[in-house]
């Protein structure tokens, strides 16, 4: 049983090696459960509330709070969920006796639907590296694998040589929960990998070896901060005026897909999603493209 209240450190670090260990949570997911968990035992010291004395009511004030400190419903329906799966923790280690998210209930999620880009906007940021330079054509390797694929931004970080199949033209990778799965890679991100192998990665390399595919100009892995903040410049420098980031090219890659007929299922799979309603958020982007276009484009329309 927990009776000290600055216990709670060392119950958070044992939480999160069993995320890291026994649910083969991805670090960033990790990252994101210890920092609202961490939000919440700072919290609860400053009440002077132990650990084994939270209960309902408790968990109810604490959101009351982050609601008046003006914290977005999103980012209090994530706080609910990691708090939910902290809590059942603890519960099934028989830490605490009863379980005090069980009559509280999780607040609905704001439904927006995520920024996608256009075909020829796709075009346009393929466009903007300079192929005939060595961070170039790896920039441009970079963004095709990405919007062929899919891949999180920290799939595509962790990508190593052996991952890649360019024979059967698959690709290979580690998603959330150690989950591997395969997915097809377009000739022409093909076209392009092989000319960043040949051409620019030895240069980045130097006199080093790695395992990774995508290197930065260290010759080191590239890293998630150095994907973002590339992929902000080409937007900028294509011209497009939408708030971008590394995910938006997996919602466009999902959304053009459907677009274009693909089967809901597929792309499921293709995006690594254990839940399809995670995936059919991506139905209501292509039907909002769809009516924007009949919109702009029939006569009857307006």
């Amino acid at each position: 049983m927990l009776t000290k209240k600055n216990q709670f450190e060392n119950v958070l670090l044992d939480y999160t090696r069993y995320l890291r260990t026994e649910q083969g949570l991805l670090e960033n997911s990790i990252k994101s459960y210890k920092q609202d968990l961490s939000e919440f035992g700072a919290y609860i010291q400053k009440e002077n509330i132990l650990l084994v004395k939270v209960d309902r009511f408790t968990i109810l004030d604490w959101l009351n709070y982050l609601q008046n400190s003006g914290k977005s419903n999103n980012s209090i329906v994530h706080m609910v969920s990691s708090l939910r799966k902290f809590f059942a923790y603890l519960s099934d280690d028989q830490q605490i006796q009863i379980d005090p998210m069980l009559k509280v209930t999780t607040p609905k999620k704001n439904s927006h639907l995520p920024q996608v880009l256009t075909a020829t906007e796709i075009e346009a940021v393929l466009a903007v590296p300079d192929i005939s330079t060595t961070l170039g054509l790896r920039n441009r390797a970079l963004l095709e694998t990405m919007y062929a694929t899919g891949f999180r931004v920290s799939e595509i970080c962790n990508l190593k040589l052996a991952d890649l199949h360019d024979e059967l033209g698959l690709i290979t990778t580690i998603g959330k929960g150690q989950k591997q799965r395969i997915v097809p890679i377009g000739e022409m991100s093909l076209l392009y990998i092989s000319k960043y192998f040949k051409e620019s990665r030895p240069i980045l390399l130097k006199d080093k070896e790695s395992p990774y595919l995508f290197l930065n100009d260290h010759g080191h892995r590239i890293s998630r901060q150095g994907i973002f903040k590339l992929v902000k410049e080409i937007a900028i420098k294509a011209g497009i005026d939408k708030d971008i980031s590394p995910h938006t090219l997996r919602h466009s890659f999902a959304t053009n897909l459907l677009e274009n007929g693909a089967d809901l299922r597929i792309v499921q799979e293709l995006l690594g999603h254990s839940d399809i309603s995670t995936t059919q958020i991506y139905t209501h982007v292509s039907q909002k493209h769809i009516r924007e276009q009949y919109n702009r484009f029939h006569p009857r329309a307006k």
